[in-house]
């Protein structure tokens, strides 16, 4: 609490005092009068401006005889000043005199300066009352200027000083008494509410390194102050003297343009900030209504004909993508300095950047939307791209992410996807059943429909394989030395097919081995009588008897006789 209501008494305090010396800055710089706005017109109308003690009367815009309208405002302000340090009473004699062609305002004996008809049609004026005008404004500046070099005003002026010194130094006081104890009470926090800042047991910064910059932070703060109060004194201090005034008007604004341009640009862009609010708002409530809508069409409330389900989230996406972009569009004239010339070609530069270093994602973002939407893949199937076989695990505009039988995370750009063959094993399993086939060789000394049994019997006793549609062979081939069978059995579960595989593949072995067949495949060589009929058991003759196998030499056999073989 001390801490809390020390940093009260830090800034909010010399705030206040802050706030108490400009305006009064304020009200002697303009006299105790409220501001008035210049017209308009009166802005727009050219002419040397008549300036007294740092303040524009009116202005002269038209020659008097030899004299020119800057030598002419001049005199003016001269007889002005000249005034002010005269009696009372000589100021109050300004009047005016009309001398037939022209408008003099005198004083007493003394011709302060004339109005002519050309002054007067310079501002759709009549010359008398014009000059009765002038008249007005210099007797009151007369007034005004010699009030401010009177006693009475010099006087309060070194009293305002004395009094503004005063609280300087009482304010000065106070952040020698109250920093010092901010700077013990940051201390006293270390370690118990200032904790260093960690992730798991990496340490970014020590508690020590964040009470430091804390402390700095309030010394620059200690500095910062210190120097605008003491601008504001010197500032106030040059305003109580008539001598100084225009030293503390130019100073005074110095802070008050800033502010003022400030205020006057923020009160400009309050109607673009309202529009921009509204902009938001209903971009952000009509992208909830999409967000709805496709979120009905993906549990199926909603069906569209022609329109898939899946088709539901990415097609969000890009709305959501195209709301955002016409939001940008919309909104950009209306954002602070967006004419400008340095901001639009800051935008070109950007937009040219993007447009030469996005060319490969822009076609891998066109090609996920087209596999999207020809609906090639979807997230869980088991697909084959080249030589990667594995299931889909995530899609997004740029790449497709595949993690295969080995637990490998490969992420293929989108690009690469559409200009590939894709194999989705996935997409009509369900359905109709994705077909796994393997292919065994037998000999042709194993009857055909007895193979058949074996393989439709090992395809049948594998799990995950389906009973209906049933499993069927097909002879591939007739090959030199053996017959090629092809065993297909459907399946439900693609994702597991690499198992599948195993347990049919030991499930044909089994049943070929209980069945006494041979499986010539990879190829088997044996040495073996040649003379035997190589057809099934029960296509051999009842009484067929297996030729003898003779060996002779040559000096054995008949002369002219040549080896045959029987040999």
């Amino acid at each position: 609490m001390r801490a809390v209501r020390s940093a009260y008494l830090i800034f909010c305090y010399p705030a206040a005092l802050l706030g108490l010396l400009l305006a009064a800055q304020t009200v002697l710089a303009q006299g105790g009068s409220p501001p008035q706005a210049s017209s308009p017109q009166t802005a727009e109308v050219a002419g040397v401006p008549v300036v007294v003690n740092g303040k524009t009367l009116f202005h002269v815009r038209e020659r008097l005889f030899t004299f020119s309208a800057e030598a002419r405002a001049k005199a003016i302000a001269e007889k002005i000043a000249w005034l002010s340090k005269q009696p009372l009473n000589r100021i109050q004699a300004i009047s005016v005199l009309d001398e037939g062609t022209i408008t003099e305002i005198v004083s007493e004996d003394t011709v302060i300066t004339a109005v002519t008809d050309a002054d007067a049609a310079a501002v759709n004026r009549s010359r008398p009352d014009l000059a009765k005008e002038y008249a007005d404004t210099i007797r009151a500046a007369a007034e005004a200027l010699q009030k401010e070099y009177s006693l009475k005003t010099i006087l309060f002026g070194i009293l305002y000083a004395v009094i503004a010194t005063a609280v300087l130094l009482l304010v000065v006081k106070l952040f020698g008494i109250v920093f010092p104890k901010v700077y013990a009470k940051l201390e006293s926090w270390h370690g118990v509410y200032i904790r260093s800042i960690r992730i798991q047991k990496l340490e970014l910064l020590p508690a020590a390194r964040i009470t430091g910059v804390l402390k700095t932070v309030v010394r620059i703060a200690r500095v910062a102050l210190s120097l605008l109060l003491l601008y504001v004194y010197i500032t106030l201090v040059l305003g109580f003297f008539p001598w100084t005034q225009g030293y503390s008007t130019t100073l005074f604004q110095y802070i008050l343009s800033p502010i003022r341009a400030l205020g006057a640009a923020v009160l400009t862009f309050l109607p673009n900030v309202f529009f921009i609010f509204i902009i938001f708002l209903a971009s952000y409530y009509f992208s909830k209504f999409v967000k709805f809508i496709f979120g009905e069409i993906t549990k199926e409330t909603i069906t569209l004909p022609g329109f898939y389900p899946e088709w539901a989230e990415p097609t969000y996406k890009i709305a959501r993508f195209l709301i955002v972009a016409f939001t940008l569009v919309v909104v950009f004239p209306y954002l602070p300095g967006s004419k400008s010339p340095a901001f639009q070609g800051v935008s070109i530069f950007l937009g040219l950047l993007l447009s030469l270093g996005s060319t490969s994602a822009v076609a891998n973002v066109v090609a996920g939307t087209v596999l999207t939407y020809t609906r090639a893949l979807k997230v869980g199937d088991r697909i084959q791209i080249g030589e990667t076989i594995g299931d889909v695990t995530e899609k997004t505009l740029l790449v497709t992410r595949i993690r295969t039988i080995k637990n490998v995370d490969i992420s293929i750009p989108n690009a690469i996807v559409l200009n590939s063959h894709i194999i989705n094993f996935s997409s009509s399993a369900k359905e109709a059943g994705l077909i796994l086939h393997t292919t065994a060789t037998i000999g042709y000394d194993a009857p055909w429909r007895t193979v058949h049994k074996l393989m439709i019997d090992a395809a049948l006793g594998t799990e995950n394989v389906l009973k209906d549609p049933k499993p069927f062979v097909l002879q591939t081939s007739l090959d030199d030395f053996y017959v090629s069978y092809q065993l297909n059995a459907f399946t439900d579960h693609p994702t597991v097919m690499a198992r599948t595989y195993s347990d049919l593949h030991q499930n044909i072995q089994d049943k070929f081995n209980e069945a006494g067949v041979e499986i010539m495949s990879p190829h088997y060589g044996a040495l073996r009588d040649g003379n035997q009929i190589a057809i099934p058991e029960n296509y051999v003759p009842e009484h067929y008897e297996t030729p003898s196998f003779r060996i002779c030499s040559d000096a054995a056999r008949p002369p002219g006789k040549k080896s045959g073989p029987s040999d």
